[in-house]
């Protein structure tokens, strides 16, 4: 296996780890409650997924 002659200058290696950084996942507004969620998925606040209940909430 070779290995690396010189090593990597600071700049090479910040540049090569800038994509690694997590980005935030996109969430939408749920039309029955307006609560934020994830797109195509069952709101966690109203329990609602194209306009039906499909899952039943705890009311607190």
């Amino acid at each position: 296996m070779p290995n690396p002659k010189r090593r990597h200058s600071q700049r090479r290696t910040a540049n090569r780890r800038a994509h690694d950084s997590l980005k935030r996942s996109g969430v939408s507004e749920c039309p029955n409650c307006h609560g934020q969620k994830v797109p195509h998925r069952v709101c966690p606040h109203c329990g609602q997924y194209k306009g039906r209940e499909v899952v039943e909430v705890e009311q607190e």
